[in-house]
């Protein structure tokens, strides 16, 4: 139903690479550069300048994505259609303030753990989790990050298991392997670093080292990226470097700007030309589909279509794939039994979703 590009962003990503091996990027220049690379792609395949265009991502593309699509509306030659945004990071504070809620009502907390997070880090019945500078609540959010972030539970998909089994803070692969979220380090209060941002301080850390999201295997894929059959076929010349899913040079030199997308939606939703999907399976912890409901609900925008189940065809029969709530020209949307990564989790829920997405069709 669609011809995609699949860009590996930022530079020193995956297959991407610099000679002066200078990765030191921000989420500003990311944006200019993915519309530079955007520009030069239909250059260089101008068969597909025509086509309507609609630009997707998933997790911190929650900021990748917004901040691209503020180049590209500004572009005449560019047929911007809409853009889709699945588990996205789209605001810190609501993302770490649902994340508790999402915690505690899906058993993992227990009354005590809760009714004491109530107790120093609320008050006239607004929570705040994200910078709460109440010594007792940062006390009561680090157990609260133990058990969601490094007890071993699948961040990515609470009801998956963990590949590898229950890690501890290092594991050992050959070279060493440091475990990296790929949406949000969930902020540590008034901690001054997380754990991951300390760990980049040992110094055994910075020599051969590679980064893997908890719980996730990913073996297969690097084979297969990085088999010689499929680096010819794919036109990677021999000085490339190996595929690897995540990059430490990068994550360690990488400086985030922004805090919330708020203001970039709000200029997309102004002009009234896109369609705007923000989606989120439901049992992902790592950007959960609480926060973004709220970041969504939080844009003030008229609602269009009540919050109502959508539904899909699985062996000829409807089922239900989750929930949506339209507002005029941006959906928020949940997939049933998804985790981060949606389209691995539920693939026929998924393709009904972007399908009816791209053709403009309702959810």
């Amino acid at each position: 139903v669609a011809s995609v590009l699949y860009l590996e962003s930022p530079l020193g990503v995956g297959f991407s690479y610099s000679d002066d091996k200078q990765y030191t990027t921000n989420d500003t220049e990311v944006a200019h550069n993915n519309y530079l690379a955007l520009k030069e792609f239909l250059r260089l395949f101008p068969e597909y300048a025509n086509n309507d265009l609609y630009l997707t991502g998933e997790s911190y593309a929650g900021i990748y994505i917004p901040t691209l699509a503020q180049w590209v509306m500004q572009d005449p030659g560019l047929k911007l259609k809409g853009l889709a945004v699945g588990n996205g990071l789209s605001c810190y504070e609501t993302n770490d303030n649902s994340l508790v809620y999402f915690a505690y009502y899906h058993g993992l907390l227990g009354t005590q753990l809760w009714q004491d997070l109530q107790t120093f880090c609320c008050s006239q019945g607004k929570c705040n989790f994200h910078n709460n500078r109440n010594l007792n609540c940062t006390l009561k959010m680090t157990e609260t990050i133990k058990i969601v972030d490094e007890s071993g539970l699948n961040i990515y998909n609470l009801y998956a298991p963990c590949a590898g089994g229950v890690p501890g803070a290092f594991r050992y692969e050959g070279s060493q392997v440091i475990t990296h979220d790929l949406g949000n380090s969930f902020i540590r209060h008034s901690l001054k670093f997380s754990w991951r941002q300390n760990l980049l301080q040992i110094p055994v850390a910075k020599k051969a080292v590679r980064l893997d999201p908890p719980c996730t295997n990913t073996t297969a894929i690097s084979n297969f990226l990085n088999s010689p059959e499929v680096r010819k076929a794919l036109h990677i010349t021999p000085e490339v470097p190996q595929w690897q899913l995540c990059n430490f040079e990068v994550n360690r030199s990488y400086k985030r700007l922004y805090t919330t997308m708020n203001d970039q939606y709000l200029k997309l939703l102004s002009s009234g030309k896109y369609r705007i999907l923000v989606y989120n399976g439901d049992v992902d912890m790592a950007c959960n589909f609480l926060g973004d409901e709220w970041f969504v609900d939080s844009l003030g925008q008229k609602v269009q279509v009540n919050r109502r189940p959508w539904l899909y065809k699985d062996g000829g029969v409807d089922q239900i794939g989750g929930f949506v709530k339209e507002f005029t020209n941006i959906a928020f949307l949940t997939i049933k039994g998804a985790g981060h990564m949606v389209p691995t989790d539920q693939p026929q829920a998924a393709f009904t979703m972007f399908s009816r997405f791209i053709h403009r069709q309702p959810y």
